[in-house]
């Protein structure tokens, strides 16, 4: 029996992945870098190693490619301020859910960048704990953030359950040993998530999925 779940963030509950994109595509424009949608899922969403080993292969070197980090930051954060970003569907399901299971976030952005997101979106108040950026060491499709979530819950791995809508998430999930449901986006859509306990089309399936026991 579920008794534990573990949600992304960026793609789960958020519509922010898009702008993370946006973000990064310009700032690496100014090295003559074009960065793709194939390429994006590529080195985000599957390996999580970032792509700016394109910018180094135009020239640039280590503190230019800081600069350039900063920049697409400081460019992402005037994205996700100001608006509510929540997915379509995540309030009535997470309000479903709280306290009736012991829930986490486990999400690979930055803790600055995640208040922002969240200023508006009114969804902390469901969660029991947040793991961002800076609460372990390596970050998905390492195992560690979901490592420290089923730690920080008190349950059996067996218990928990990640929500994820990338393939490192997955890989993130699996190797640690849970179960993970995968819910892909646009940008996702065509990764490989055979090894997914469940591939749903949309948020609202997992109710169905978790009150008939069916994980």
């Amino acid at each position: 029996m579920i008794k534990a779940i573990f949600w992304d963030n960026d793609g789960i509950l958020v519509d922010t992945e898009r702008l993370y994109f946006e973000a990064t595509l310009q700032i690496l424009a100014k090295t003559g870098v074009t960065l793709t949608k194939e390429l994006y899922v590529e080195h985000f969403l599957i390996r999580g190693k970032g792509a700016w080993h394109l910018a180094e292969a135009k020239g640039y070197d280590a503190d230019a490619i800081s600069q350039l980090r900063e920049e697409r930051n400081e460019l992402y954060g005037t994205m996700i301020e100001g608006g509510n970003l929540a997915l379509e569907g995540v309030h009535d399901v997470l309000e479903k859910f709280h306290g009736r299971y012991l829930m986490g976030v486990v999400t690979s952005s930055r803790k600055d960048h995640f208040e922002l997101i969240h200023k508006s979106t009114g969804l902390l108040k469901y969660f029991d704990f947040v793991l961002a950026k800076g609460d372990y060491t390596k970050s998905k499709p390492d195992p560690e953030p979901y490592l420290t979530a089923v730690a920080k819950s008190g349950f059996a791995k067996e218990e928990c359950v990640a929500i994820e809508d990338s393939e490192r998430g997955l890989t993130a999930a699996k190797n640690a040993g849970i179960k993970c449901v995968v819910i892909p986006t646009d940008l996702t859509k065509g990764s490989d998530f055979s090894e997914a306990d469940r591939v749903l089309s949309n948020i609202s399936e997992i109710v169905d999925l978790l009150e008939q026991g069916l994980l």
